[in-house]
């Protein structure tokens, strides 16, 4: 039995749309002729033939029909339904299965049914079939292949591609940055009178942005801007915009934004998060509060992306008080601000509240907020977090998380241990001071100074507890610690 349709691995398909492979020994196959029969099955699985197609020859049309694999759409499935027999009458029937498959993302698949054609003596390929070709070469991220199969259809005399073909072709070019392929294309559409739609512009724009071509993407949005038959739509000024952010020009980005306003195009939410992001790169994030509002005046609702960028900025730069008020306004829209957010937020909160300590609140509740939702709490955070318990005069609850850090073989940093120890000292819990040590003694987690010991032992010396002293002190020298204390 010859395998005739199979996926196959990237290496083992053919690399030009004329020639195929001579060995198919590494497909898994999907579609089969069977002995005697010109025709193939369409396979349910995609990792074993049919076995009603290997049972015998005269169940040459048995068919496990792709309807059934669980993982195809309904289109797949109806399409696989139409076509069970395997037999094509008319070159437009294989093409409407072999766009089918295209469409729904099942490009290897398509591409082996491609190969097939040969084999049907009454059907040949015409100029839809080699751009349904194209469109597949796209998707296999394959452009150059692509502009084969478009060279070969010119050459050929077959009939001119469709506009909406060359532009996914510029799109896949510019994509993977290869913008003098693009471009030649482009030339390729005036060559064959194939007039340029603004979406095929558009993809030039971004592509030119994306390789940091920012002013010729500039020049040729001008040029569109000039242009007699074709207008700019909200995506060619967005693109632009795109660039100039991405090089520290935002105010650039703006005049453009308020160009597009005034030729009465609607920016999206797209367009505004692209300034969001120049704004942010630029240290500039608290101007993103007058754009935030620009926003909700056009009756353009900011998403989550827009109001993450600008909290995530606005904690990059050190705007803490800010980043609690975008974050407070997030919850009350219903947003889920991510973990990572989180996290960054409460250390921000954290380090700041060490001078300014109406802050501490806001920590304390940022921290019960997470704790309530099962957030996975960083280290780093987590530290911050007990010194600001510390901080506070919370002691207990200082206490109570840095026990739950060492238990968790989490290692605390030995600042962290000495605020703690020292803070429950001044309140004279000397029992939850030396259980602190104990963790720490038995854990072997966290670096122990003289600092800890000192303290308990001054604390211990002061209340008269002259045996707990030596003890805690012979402690310390067993654990390579000398203490300037000494019990007396």
């Amino acid at each position: 039995m010859n395998p005739l349709f199979a996926r196959a691995s990237p290496s083992s398909l053919p690399q030009s749309p004329f020639q195929f492979p001579s060995s198919t020994s590494n497909f898994t196959p999907l579609f089969f002729i069977p002995p005697k029969s010109t025709h193939f099955i369409i396979s349910a699985t995609t990792n074993q033939p049919s076995p009603q197609a290997l049972k015998s020859n005269s169940q040459s049309k048995t068919l496990i029909p792709l309807q059934q694999a669980k993982n195809r759409s309904k289109k797949i499935q109806d399409l696989a339904e139409r076509f069970k027999d395997g037999k094509f009458e008319t070159i437009t029937q294989f093409n409407h299965l072999f766009m089918g498959l295209v469409l729904e993302n099942e490009v290897d698949l398509a591409y082996k049914l491609y190969s097939t054609l040969s084999s049907y003596k009454n059907l040949s390929a015409d100029s839809f079939t080699f751009s349904i070709l194209v469109h597949c070469y796209c998707k296999r991220n394959e452009p150059m292949e692509a502009k084969r199969v478009l060279e070969h259809m010119i050459q050929n005399g077959f009939e001119s591609p469709k506009v909406k073909t060359f532009t996914q072709l510029i799109n896949s070019f510019c994509k993977k940055g290869k913008l003098k392929m693009a471009f030649e294309v482009f030339e390729m559409m005036g060559k064959v009178k194939c007039d340029p739609t603004i979406n095929t512009y558009n993809c030039l724009l971004k592509g030119l942005c994306y390789v940091g071509r920012v002013e010729e993407a500039y020049e040729l949005l001008t040029k569109i801007k000039k242009s007699w038959n074709l207008q700019p739509d909200i995506y060619s000024f967005t693109a632009v915009m795109d660039g100039f952010c991405k090089v520290g020009r935002s105010n650039e980005a703006l005049e453009l934004l308020n160009e597009a306003i005034e030729m009465g195009l609607t920016p999206s939410i797209v367009t505004y998060n692209t300034i969001f992001n120049g704004y942010f790169k630029e240290g500039r994030p608290k101007d993103g509060f007058g754009l935030l509002e620009q926003m909700k005046e056009r009756n353009c609702n900011p998403d989550y992306v827009s109001y993450s960028t600008l909290l995530h900025g606005l904690l990059q730069w050190g705007e803490i008080r800010d980043g609690i008020r975008v974050y407070n306004e997030m919850l009350d829209m219903g947003f889920d601000v991510d973990e990572r957010m989180m996290n960054t937020l409460l250390r921000g909160i954290c380090r700041r509240s060490r001078k300014e300590k109406e802050l501490l609140k806001d920590a304390y509740q940022l921290f019960d907020e997470m704790s309530k939702r099962g957030c996975d709490i960083d280290p780093c955070a987590l530290e911050l977090t007990i010194e600001a318990f510390c901080n506070g005069n919370e002691m207990d609850k200082a206490f109570v998380k840095l026990c739950e850090m060492i238990t968790m073989g989490l290692s605390p940093k030995t600042f962290t241990l000495n605020i703690v120890v020292r803070g429950l000292c001044v309140e004279g819990k000397i029992e939850k001071a030396m259980l602190v040590l104990v963790l720490v003694c038995r854990g072997r987690c966290g670096m122990l100074d003289d600092v800890a010991f000192d303290v308990l032992i001054n604390e211990m010396n002061r209340q008269g507890m002259v045996k707990r002293a030596t003890c805690v002190y012979c402690v310390a020298l067993k654990n390579g610690v000398n203490p300037l204390r000494k019990p007396v």
